[in-house]
């Protein structure tokens, strides 16, 4: 985290961005003619045929969970609001939250012609039109105070949890008795529940069970719709479907991948090829979903907080969940973000989502707590939610072993321990097969137009690591990818890089030439010195952000603003860890005016909305952090609101239309240097001779493996003797979605057939240290071979999860 103690004199400079947590409607098609894609029956087959060799094992499948009455309430009651009317907060014209000669433009997305690109630059210190500094914000009884919603936290929990309740109880005897008289048809379209096995494992637990899957899921129908249609979940739960943008759903089990949604009537379908500096990615994450954080869920961790182990990040929670973890922790997967989330995002004008994932959505070893293999379940659906929308997907490897930041977002807080310390080498070879696993599931047809998409790490922080040294494992990641996709446009995912806080610029002429590679920023304001300045006066700090972005998309290639938010300051339940207090409360401001957003006025929303529009305009490409934030069950309300689109959206401090972000810096006075559209060939895949070509200086400085220095202090002869993995392990093969039986052109979880290199795996017979408590541990006095020689090659299946 930056330094508290740095001054800061005058208009603010964002340099490099800051990390996460340390621990008006536009016009929309006028005509009311809708056409969508008729979904095949069971009998068509999809123009996508897998042509690659290699004998193909049955794919694995996953059962489906049961729906409970209860469950079958909850889901409705946990998705409701349904998706705002775009219309109940247009964006009228004129109005200083839009963009310039909007309504005249030629749209190139189609966006807005000129304005599709940021209008701004990274202007010095003294040319910030920041205006008035150390504003203080209007006292709360100067605000319009919202009567709707009681002040009093006992009635704020009254309200938002007490009503629910009685409202479950009635309602599920209700539904209970409709649920209860509905039976599985049976049929002979059941689902195989085999899967790719050569050889045993050494180095995974199995999973939570694996029933064979008898029926297939009675819900899931070929079917298609657009606005005001009726949808049905895989749950069987129904909702409107409501998308004012032209969107629309289609799905078909029987040949998943002959057909596809379509988030807005500008944004391909997934059956359309998407075309960087055409195409703008306008995401959200879905943070604190597949990787829990305590400020994003904190109902989930508070339960856990007299417990031994207290609950602070997901290690500790799911040791203190003990034999409840299986149930608990599906719990959270399946009610957090559901179904209808994937149609809302599609409905605000959003076309990308970001999933983070843990490594243990792959794999876990002895003696890690955490529930193994579930999360991918959830990450498969998200999958198919996708495609039913029309949403592409940027997966992210959020959480890896050691830890590469130390916060509680990496799976477990404290030291780091990835590329540093004893353990750092292996924990990095173990992420290398985690990325190997994961690009040979995300790289098959079907699967890669959806998840076209990849970060290497998140949030490393470069300057503990070293940035030498982080190079170099980027270069073995990228090699493992290409190693598995070949190169080119359409062949495995676009790599994107986290630029360890250094600042994207740091980051030209690395790997120039590579195979599409690109770079995820963080820019975050929260973190950084205490400022008490309004967001729309920091709305000019944000348009700071985008001449560099246009700079580094020129010289480098795509640049993602992978995670940023509206927050403007630290405020929010546990945004600094579970325990925390506020720095800016600490500092004698008042937390309450930004946490409590049912007393928001018009003005402050506003004054939000201006901070958003500047970040969307100068990041251009870019996914808020994060889609939704949890209700507290102390606090009785969902907390910090400044991270929290959806309610945003709903509540009028984000826009209706992400697209009106375009050229907003403009109306605020900040100009520079824009991105004419036009990456470096390589950026896209596209090379002279078909092979892209990485400058030599590169590949002398990057390729050396492992790094002969490593952190703390280790010299040459001592990385040398560090804890290793060999690469003699059974290979994992990821599970594919439960299907019908008869389902077309499903894969079988492995891209390429050829792939049939051993998995990294730690050595038999050899010691390892804690892999996230190893920064301080001795050092071994000579290298251990164990039993290596009598490694085993070969495929290993991951036990279905129930």
């Amino acid at each position: 985290m930056p330094s508290k103690n740095r001054p800061r004199p005058g208009p603010i400079s964002i340099s490099s961005p800051i990390p996460r947590s340390p621990d008006g409607l536009l016009a929309t098609p006028t005509s009311q003619h809708r056409s969508y894609p008729s979904p095949a029956g069971s009998g068509s087959r999809s123009p996508r045929t897998p042509t690659r060799g290699g004998k193909k094992a049955k794919p694995r499948v996953y059962d489906e969970y049961d729906l409970s009455p209860t469950h079958a309430y909850l889901e409705q009651f946990n998705s409701y609001p349904s998706s705002p009317d775009p219309s109940h907060m247009p964006i009228q014209s004129p109005s200083p939250m839009d963009s310039p000669g909007l309504n005249n433009a030629t749209e190139k997305d189609p966006v807005f012609g000129q304005n599709q690109f940021s209008s701004n630059h990274y202007l010095a210190p003294t040319l910030h039109p920041h205006g008035e500094r150390n504003r203080s914000y209007p006292a709360t009884g100067k605000k319009n105070r919202n009567d709707c919603i009681p002040t009093n936290p006992t009635k704020r929990k009254l309200l938002f949890f007490g009503v629910p309740v009685i409202l479950v109880i009635i309602a599920g005897i209700a539904i209970g008795v409709v649920v209860g008289t509905q039976h599985k048809p049976s049929s002979d379209s059941s689902s195989s529940s085999g899967g790719s096995s050569k050889g045993s494992t050494s180095n995974t637990n199995g999973g939570t069970g694996g029933n064979s899957q008898t029926t297939w899921n009675q819900y899931i129908k070929p079917s298609s719709g657009g606005d005001g249609d009726t949808v049905t979940t895989d749950l069987g739960v129904q909702f409107k479907y409501v998308n004012k943008f032209g969107g629309h759903w289609a799905q078909n089990p029987y040949d998943p991948y002959s057909v596809s949604g379509r988030a807005q009537s500008w944004s391909p379908s997934l059956l359309e090829e998407w075309v960087w500096g055409t195409h703008i990615a306008r995401g959200v994450n879905l943070g604190g979903w597949l990787v829990t954080e305590p400020f994003i869920v904190p109902a989930l961790y508070e339960q856990y907080q007299t417990s031994t182990p207290q609950a602070v990040d997901e290690y500790t929670l799911s040791q203190a969940m003990g034999q409840d973890l299986a149930t608990k922790m599906e719990e959270h997967y399946k009610t957090f973000i559901t179904e209808e989330d994937f149609a809302a995002i599609s409905a605000a004008g959003l076309n990308f989502v970001r999933i983070p994932l843990g490594y243990w959505a792959v794999e876990t070893i002895e003696g890690e707590p955490y529930l193994p293999k579930v999360s991918w379940t959830y990450f498969l659906k998200a999958i198919g939610w996708a495609r039913k929308y029309g949403i592409r997907i940027f997966a992210d490897f959020h959480a890896l072993p050691g830890s590469q930041n130390g916060w509680n977002h990496s799976g477990k807080s404290g030291s780091v321990n990835w590329m540093y310390g004893v353990m750092g080498i292996a924990n990095a070879q173990r992420s290398l097969e985690t990325i190997r696993t994961i690009t040979e599931f995300i790289s098959q047809d079907g699967i890669k137009e959806v998840v076209p998409m990849l970060g290497l790490v998140n949030e490393v922080m470069a300057k503990t690591v070293g940035t030498d040294v982080m190079q170099k494992f980027y270069y073995q990641a990228y090699k493992t990818i290409r190693d598995v996709t070949g190169y080119g446009t359409g062949n495995g995912p676009i790599i994107f890089l986290h630029e360890g806080f250094l600042g994207v610029a740091a980051w030209e002429g690395f790997l120039n030439g590579a195979d599409r590679v690109g770079l995820d920023q963080h820019p975050y304001l929260a973190f950084g010195d205490i400022n008490t300045a309004p967001h729309s006066e920091q709305a000019k700090t944000a348009c700071g952000l985008g001449g560099g972005t246009n700079d580094s998309m020129t010289n480098f290639g795509l640049i993602m603003g992978g995670e940023w938010s509206n927050a403007i300051n630290d405020c929010g339940l546990w945004l600094n860890g579970v325990g925390s207090t506020p720095s800016f409360s600490l500092a004698g401001n008042n937390c309450d005016e930004y946490d409590e957003w049912m007393n928001w006025t018009d003005d402050f929303k506003k004054g939000v909305l201006s901070y958003t529009m500047a970040n969307m305009d100068a990041l251009q490409n870019f996914f808020f952090w994060t889609w939704k934030i949890g209700n507290s069950t102390v606090k009785g309300y969902q907390t910090s609101p400044q991270w929290h689109y959806r309610l945003g959206w709903e509540q009028g401090w984000m826009p209706k239309d992400p697209r009106s972000a375009g050229g907003y810096c403009k109306t605020l006075g900040i100009g520079g240097n824009q991105f004419a559209g036009t990456y470096p060939a390589s950026a896209t895949g596209s090379f002279a001779n078909g092979t892209p070509t990485i400058a030599a200086t590169q590949l002398a400085s990057h390729t050396l493996w492992p790094p002969p220095t490593l952190g703390p202090s280790f010299a040459v002869d001592q990385v040398s003797l560090l804890p290793t993995l060999t690469q003699t392990g059974s290979i994992i093969v990821l599970p594919t979605p439960s299907h019908p039986s008869n389902a077309t052109n499903i894969g079988d979880g492995w891209a390429n057939a050829q792939d049939t290199v051993g998995a990294w795996t730690r050595v038999e017979g050899c010691d390892y240290p804690d892999e996230y408590d190893a920064v301080n541990a001795t050092v071994p006095a000579a290298v251990c071979t164990g039993a290596s020689a009598r490694k085993r090659d070969g495929m290993l299946s991951i036990p279905t999860p129930l």
